[in-house]
């Protein structure tokens, strides 16, 4: 089964694989670091065609709402910039230490904290990167699991959010997101199929 979607309520989660940069959706989530000035992978590549804009919005933030930093697992919000999307949500996943540090909380503390700003905003459509998989050393396929659920979960119970989008960078980690998918369909078919 080669499904590349399935439907939560009357919201999708959808699968792709390209660039965060291009989408044209209403948010993309920025795997950001804690400074908020910037980076490597995602982080970078998002702030350097984003452009200027993006930089100044996030050290406002800094300065009024987290001096030290932003902590992992929370999000904030800033515009697009130059980007086609109107908005970037920022939010700090884990390092990977073994998975005993709390980091599978942490991961899905990032994109549920993400997920609430997408639907306080009234935004629709959001792009999500697999966070933490770069350089935070992640293992995707654990990482993916906690991304899925808990992205399902949000949507089960909110209904004003119509589409979220995983945009993997890798043929790879596209793969591993389809399995998850997959398994999290069928489960989800079985649990529906037992309440008849």
């Amino acid at each position: 089964m080669d499904k590349t979607e399935i439907h939560v309520g009357k919201a999708r989660i959808r699968l792709v694989q390209g660039d965060i940069t291009d989408m044209e959706t209403d948010a993309i989530v920025n795997a950001a670091n804690s400074s908020l000035m910037g980076g490597g992978g995602v982080d970078g590549a998002i702030h350097r065609k984003g452009g200027p804009r993006i930089l100044e919005e996030c050290k406002r933030i800094r300065a009024t709402e987290w001096p030290k930093g932003l902590p992992t697992g929370k999000a904030v919000i800033t515009s697009g910039g130059n980007l086609k999307a109107k908005h970037v949500i920022h939010t700090v996943g884990p390092v990977w230490h073994g998975g005993g540090g709390g980091e599978p909380e942490l991961l899905a503390n990032a994109y549920r904290n993400s997920l609430v700003i997408v639907a306080a905003n009234k935004l629709r459509t959001v792009a999500l990167p697999s966070i933490s998989t770069g350089a935070y050393g992640y293992p995707i396929r654990e990482a993916s699991r906690v991304a899925l659920r808990t992205v399902k979960n949000f949507l089960e119970k909110e209904d004003g959010v119509n589409e979220v989008v995983f945009v993997l960078f890798s043929e790879r980690a596209l793969k591993v997101y389809l399995e998850e998918l997959k398994e999290s369909y069928e489960t989800s078919s079985l649990r529906s199929n037992n309440r008849l």
